[in-house]
């Protein structure tokens, strides 16, 4: 049934991309001097009024080609290029029937005609193997744009509101600048800070695990990863900027990016401190890093991620956030090439929060019931941070290579939170409670992945050896006060506590693999692989009570304090088999998972041992359909086993919150997953447009879930852990982009439409509920360029949730909310830029107290001189003074309104420095910011 579906899927979708306006241009590309067909060159085909990409595609081995476009009125040009020969072109009227070209004689590259040498023209766009190239100097950008200016460029690419770049409707999570990780792999600070100028190529190629990287395999990862190549004459110089403003209410920024670039040696070195919830250095050029650029929604939060850390604001507070950090690559001899990174971050944020929550509560009687909790709260959070990563690859000889990456990071944090609750039944006040606490924690982890990969003469045969290690530790040190009373328990009216507790936390991950890859075929090669992982894992938590005449904390409580223990032993061998054709490439794995757990507890005087012996299968699956260069289909799948936790399996009571207390069961599973994958991708180059689709399944066999009892004189929260069977989520969505350029006019539009459908299932009061979710999620967004001068780019989005509960007291509950916003970018006169971001955000079933709405209007106001290398500029932010963030979120059992603090209006005045100098000669009119 699946595969019928698939196959309409792909003619309906065939269909629609090319109609019966598309015609056909073919030929034959043959070297002029030997008379041989030419391999693998490149048949493009540009406007003549614009010189844009139309369409492209390549020669087979035989040197034929054929490439589908749609109908063109105008001029166009059919150019042939390849390594070692002169473009051959030809222009043409306009095209309304198909067109046969017949054999094309292509002249080698250089010919000498005594003092003349004739260079062919490098095409904008090449093919090499799975690699796609473009050549940055064949796509026109602003004198001043970055990066991601000229990725907009590029046929195929997009990136949306998010900062999520995508190539053919496949996300990019790599990014890499001359094959190297520039402040992390996912690419973001050279893409907003790098200058398009000095760019040579962009390649986009399938992203690969280190693995398949040395190994040669395909990739079995359906994203994308982009490798930035810089022009030779501009990898010898330094380039970089400097910003600092200061404005209203106390509000600043500061930032400084320089860097390196000498041949192989790349040295950059970026710091910033702020105070506006921002990364600090440009990520757009309109208004920087304010609040999160021009991305900025009031639930959006604001913060900037860099493999894995995050800086900036959370939408959780306000934040003032300091950091430093230094990258670089080199070659320190002619095998030995490493690169690596590292941060300091310092930050403070101040947050205010209250919160509504309708518990909902169902009985064995059938007598189903909700109560409310209400709570508001204060906390004030510094922290400080070391963030160490490097990489080393050793070349032992061409056939063998060791990859080294071994990180540190290193964390201490200091908090300090206050807080007020009260919880409410049909009968009245239940019980209401305050806590003030303070705590520090400091926390490490050291990790390393070691590979080591040998090739053998025979293509397709490998030798693998894989050992990584995770060693994680955390001290935790907290001092509670704490008061809790009760209304309606006849036998008890209050909880006060004046406690310190030392939580300590060891979690030590090892893990080896070997792996031989025998090749039966060219495209076909069979893997067996066996891995061992151990985990050790050890949790001390200890509780004194305070001592009333001394004032120390000096009474061990037994009932508040535990030890847990835990040893994890994992073997597992597996054989693969994966093919590799010129249309598609897939692979399969299947294996055995022998699992040994020893898992020991300390609690209120008692030992408990409890060893679990597990055997379960080991499998997934992928595959990738080529249908065209823009045209693909992939599929993946993965069975999947989570062993419940040491604190989830052993008899331990942790009574730390007086209003939830959680224990242990012996008797648990693991949880067992189906996870199914599928996208469909396709671009039409001629039309500047494409689609693509996505769906995903996954199927928990057996989950673990929290039971939940209350009593309801107290109301407090008794829970253990169980297993439950048969439920799932699903996803799926669908995306259509347009772009239509005619004169000076460029139009570019995007619409979409996002879906989930979940079934959960718990147990409350001992009794099961199911609920089951849904969303929709649609967004249109439009955008009108006239030339440089104005950009004008309308959206909206809609967001629709509803969730079916069975055996509660509320049939179904549902939430949607409006997103409006219009952004506009004016460039004329010359030398100012002025731009403006218009948002309205619309909340319908939020709890009353909580406001609906609001709008959010951010300005600014750029001048440039000096040759463009200074620019000043001032901002206001939240121009109408209504910033605000209140949510809605519809759980499986319970629905959740929360409010937090958030920047609110000010201006900020800034002066930018920009700079650039290679080869030793400084360019006129390039920048820094200041």
């Amino acid at each position: 049934m699946l595969r019928t579906i698939l196959q309409v899927l792909i003619v309906l979708i065939s269909c629609t991309a090319f109609g019966q306006n598309s015609f056909t241009i073919k030929g034959k590309a043959i070297s002029k001097e030997v008379n041989l067909p030419i391999e693998s060159a490149t048949i493009y085909i540009t406007s003549v009024k614009d010189s844009t990409v139309v369409d492209y595609t390549i020669s087979n081995k035989n040197g034929n080609f054929s490439i589908t476009v749609k109908k063109l009125n105008q001029p166009f040009v059919v150019k042939v290029a390849s390594l070692g020969y002169q473009t051959w072109q030809k222009e043409f009227p306009k095209l309304t029937s198909d067109l046969d070209l017949g054999e094309i004689f292509v002249s080698d590259a250089v010919t000498n005609l005594g003092e003349v040498v004739i260079v062919s023209e490098a095409p904008p766009v090449r093919i090499k193997n799975d690699t796609l190239e473009f050549n940055a100097s064949s796509f026109k950008v602003r004198p001043d744009s970055n990066v991601e200016a000229l990725l907009k460029q590029l046929p195929g690419v997009e990136i949306d509101k998010d900062g999520k770049i995508k190539v053919n409707g496949k996300e990019v999570n790599e990014i890499l600048v001359n094959g190297k990780s520039f402040f992390g792999k996912d690419g973001k600070v050279a893409i907003k800070n790098l200058p398009s100028e000095i760019i040579d190529k962009i390649q986009v190629s399938d992203t690969k695990t280190k693995e398949e990287k040395l190994s040669g395999d395909a990739a079995s990862s359906d994203n994308k990863s982009i490798n930035i190549t810089i022009q030779e004459d501009k990898n010898k110089g330094l380039f970089g900027k400097f910003t600092g403003g200061y404005g209203t209410d106390k509000r600043y920024e500061s930032s400084a990016l320089v860097n390196y670039f000498k041949d192989k040696q790349k040295i950059s070195i970026l710091a910033s401190s702020n105070n506006i919830n921002s990364v600090g250095f440009s990520m757009d050029e309109i208004f920087d890093a304010m609040g999160g650029g021009r991305n900025y929604y009031s639930n959006s939060n604001g913060s900037f991620g860099i493999d894995g850390m995050s800086f900036g604001g959370a939408n959780e507070g306000i934040t003032q956030s300091s950091m430093v950090g230094l990258n670089f690559a080199d070659e320190w001899f002619k095998k030995l090439e490493p690169n690596g990174s590292y941060f300091y971050t310092n930050s403070k944020t101040d947050n205010d929060t209250r919160s509504r929550t309708e518990n909902f509560l169902t009985s064995e009687n059938g007598i189903n019931s909700t109560f409310i909790t209400e709570s508001k709260g204060t906390t004030r959070r510094t922290s400080d941070g070391h963030n160490f990563n490097m990489e080393f690859e050793y070349k032992i000889d061409p056939s063998l290579t060791l990859s080294v990456r071994p990180s540190l990071v290193k964390n201490n944090s200091e908090s300090k939170n206050f807080s007020e609750q009260s919880s409410t039944n049909d009968l009245g006040l239940v019980n209401e409670s305050t806590n003030s606490s303070k705590s520090n924690n400091a926390s490490s982890t050291f990790g390393n992945e070691l590979y080591l990969n040998k090739r053998f003469k025979r293509k397709g045969r490998n030798f693998g050896f894989t050992f990584n290690n995770t060693n994680k530790s955390s001290d935790r040190d907290n001092i509670t006060n704490s008061e809790t009373y009760f209304f309606q328990d006849p036998d008890r009216t209050e909880d006060i506590r004046r406690q310190r507790v030392y939580d300590d936390e060891k979690d030590n991950t090892y893990y080896t693999r070997i792996g031989y890859s025998e090749p039966i075929k060219d495209s076909l090669s069979i893997t067996i692989r066996a891995s061992y992982e151990w985990k050790d894992f050890d949790n001390t938590k200890s509780t004194y009570d305070q001592n009333a005449l001394s004032g120390q904390y000096s009474e061990f409580n037994n009932l508040l304090s535990y030890g847990l223990m835990s040893k994890t032993r994992t073997f597992n061998p597996a054989a693969s088999f994966n093919v590799r054709k010129s249309k598609y490439s897939g692979g399969a794995t299947l294996g055995t998972k022998v699992i040994t757990m020893e898992n020991t507890s300390q609690y209120n005087g008692t030992t408990s041992q409890i060893d679990k012996n597990y055997m379960y299968p080991s499998a997934n699956a992928w595959f990738n359909y080529r249908l065209s260069k823009s045209k693909s289909l992939y599929m993946y799948y993965n069975f999947d086993v989570q062993l419940p936790t040491a604190a989830q399996i052993l008899p331990v009571v942790d009574l730390t919150n007086p209003l939830f207390q959680i224990s242990g069961n012996s008797n648990l599973n693991p949880s067992k997953n189906h996870s199914f994958h599928l996208n469909y991708n396709n671009y039409d180059y001629a039309t500047k447009s494409g689609f693509y689709l996505y769906a995903g399944f996954n199927y928990y066999e057996q989950q673990i879930v929290f039971s939940r009892v209350f009593n309801p004189i107290d109301l407090i929260n008794r829970a253990d852990y169980q297993n439950i069977n048969d439920t799932y989520n699903s996803y799926g969505g669908v995306n259509w982009s347009k772009a239509i350029k005619k004169e000076q006019h460029t139009f570019r539009f995007d619409i979409g439409m996002n879906a989930n459908y979940n079934l959960n299932k718990g147990l409350t009061n001992n009794a099961l509920y199911e609920a089951r979710g849904l969303g929709l999620s649609p967004e249109v967004r439009l955008a009108w360029d006239y030339g440089e001068l104005l950009t004008i780019e309308p959206s909206y989005s809609y967001n629709w949730n509803k969730t079916d509960y069975e055996n509660y007291s509320v049939g179904s509950s549902s939430n949607f909310t409006h997103n409006i916003k219009v952004q506009t970018t004016s460039r004329w006169p010359k030398h100012l830029v002025f731009g403006n971001d218009f948002g309205y955000t619309y909340n319908s079933n939020i709890s009353d107290g909580y406001k609906k709405d609001f709008y959010l209007l951010n300005t600014s106001l750029g001048y440039s001189f000096m040759d463009d290398k200074w620019l000043f500029k001032v901002k206001v932010y939240d121009v109408l003074n209504q910033n605000q963030s209140a949510v809605r979120y519809i759980n499986p059992e319970s629905i959740q309104d929360i409010q937090n603090t958030v920047l609110k209006r000010y201006a900020m005045f800034s002066l930018t420095y920009k700079i650039e100098k290679f080869g030793g000669k400084k360019k006129e009119g390039n920048s820094f910011e200041f």
